[in-house]
């Protein structure tokens, strides 16, 4: 191994050590301060990062918040039982307990207030969160594929919908609600996306 060979590997261990720090200082921040405590600047302090250090990782706040999530959430996958109401019920029950049960919930709930006073953020958002509408639709699609669907629907606004009513229980605070209510919900979007 020359020495160049050498410094490369030692100067990764180093961003990755560095990275790792940043996204534990991160999560400390957040779950203990809540958003009006979290700045890339208290992050930086407790990592003993750089600023310029956090930003060659995540050009945003609101990005670096995505991050954090990320380690929080678990692999939620569309359950696909073969039946759509099913599958959309055990999505909903999945990720609502998730979010009940671990810091994952009011982290996220800080990612959507920074996403309205932050461009940058709101983008990220954005992006992640048409990523997931169409992770959902994509299974939605193998229901259409089956004829379960009526042909005109759009799978990856469907997905949309579905999702969007979790993050609205999340936001409103609403996540003890009996699993009926995901069971209602899940009857009421089957009912509108089947074929009639």
């Amino acid at each position: 191994m020359t020495e160049t060979s050498r410094r490369t590997s030692i100067g990764a261990q180093r961003n990755l050590q560095s990275r790792d720090a940043i996204l534990d200082a991160a999560t400390a921040i957040i779950t203990e301060a809540g958003l009006a405590g979290f700045s890339i600047e208290a992050v930086a302090r407790r990592a003993r990062a750089g600023k310029p250090t956090i930003y060659r990782w995540w050009p945003s706040k609101g990005a670096l918040l995505l991050a954090i999530y990320e380690l929080q959430k678990p692999d939620l996958r569309m359950p696909d039982t073969g039946k759509l109401e099913e599958d959309i019920f055990l999505f909903l029950k999945g990720l609502i307990n998730h979010w009940r049960n671990s810091p994952a919930g009011a982290i996220y709930r800080s990612i959507v207030a920074e996403a309205q006073s932050n461009p940058d953020s709101a983008l990220a958002i954005g992006n992640y969160m048409t990523d997931r509408y169409e992770w959902i639709g994509a299974i939605l699609k193998h229901h259409q594929q089956r004829g379960d669907l009526a042909d005109w629907i759009d799978t990856d606004i469907a997905g949309e919908q579905i999702a969007s009513f979790a993050v609205a229980r999340l936001i409103m605070d609403r996540l003890e609600r009996p699993d009926e209510d995901l069971r209602q919900a899940a009857r009421q979007f089957a009912k509108g996306l089947r074929t009639q």
